[in-house]
């Protein structure tokens, strides 16, 4: 029989991408479903009996790490994770695997080969990683989680992108246009919906069309009217503020 697995992220577009990235390095095993947080993934693991379950770790309501709790002896378990430093000492120690978001190849491939090989064994004892991840990450409800990444378009190929990356968005009536300091992009997301899902703190709006990365100011110009544009780290562009915005950069 096909190995089976489920995915569980709150964000859509990280599902979509580890989703396509298992079809590429593993196509035998079957997506049987997904979930948003752990409550959903403890539900789909108990409806499905999937072979696998892809947890992220943070994730509002239950993390991953307390639904793998709950998932003890059900299924093998592989956390999925932003963090690149001392929580994957504590995977490398266990016998557990993990994707880093978002999943690259080369590494998903190396993951793959190890879950075909524990596949063939009992579903290990994960009570000691835990503790260990429930230490080190903590295991309490996230507060509102801020978009992380972009699934843009560049040219014919869709890319993920780093929000931090991103120097600003500019919308028109179809399309918003994520700039980098390397990459132009687009995405059929408007502004409205970015300023309700980035972090308000990293990203200024400074027109009804135009987000700012607040990282990558390095200075306003004033023009005799006194309209004022800013000056972008990276980019030869000068992206005007609306007077309702002016009072952004009194200090300046």
């Amino acid at each position: 029989m096909r190995p089976r697995a489920i995915i569980a992220d709150d964000e859509r577009l990280m599902r979509d991408q580890l989703r396509a990235r298992l079809n590429e390095a593993w196509p035998e095993l079957a997506i049987v479903a997904e979930a948003h947080n752990g409550e959903e993934a403890i539900s789909m693991v108990k409806l499905h009996h999937p072979d696998l379950a892809f947890l992220d770790i943070r994730m509002p309501g239950m993390t991953g790490i307390e639904a793998a709790k709950q998932l003890a002896g059900l299924c093998h378990v592989v956390f999925v994770t932003a963090f690149d430093e001392y929580a994957i000492q504590a995977f490398e120690q266990g016998a557990v695997d993990y994707v880093l978001k978002p999943a690259e190849r080369s590494r998903l491939a190396t993951t793959v080969d190890r879950l075909k090989a524990r596949l063939a064994g009992p579903v290990p004892d994960l009570s000691g990683l835990l503790a260990t991840l429930t230490q080190q990450l903590g295991s309490s409800t996230p507060t509102k989680k801020h978009l992380q990444w972009i699934q843009a378009s560049i040219g014919q190929e869709i890319r993920m992108i780093p929000v931090d990356d991103v120097l600003f968005f500019v919308s028109d009536e179809k399309y918003t246009r994520v700039q980098t300091a390397t990459h132009e992009a687009l995405i059929r997301k408007p502004i409205k919906e970015l300023i309700d899902e980035l972090d308000p703190d990293h990203f200024w709006q400074i027109h009804r069309s135009t987000l700012v990365n607040a990282k990558a100011i390095t200075g306003v110009t004033r023009d005799v009217t006194g309209r004022q544009r800013v000056l972008i780290r990276g980019s030869n562009e000068k992206l005007e503020v609306s007077r309702s915005f002016n009072h952004l950069f009194k200090q300046m």
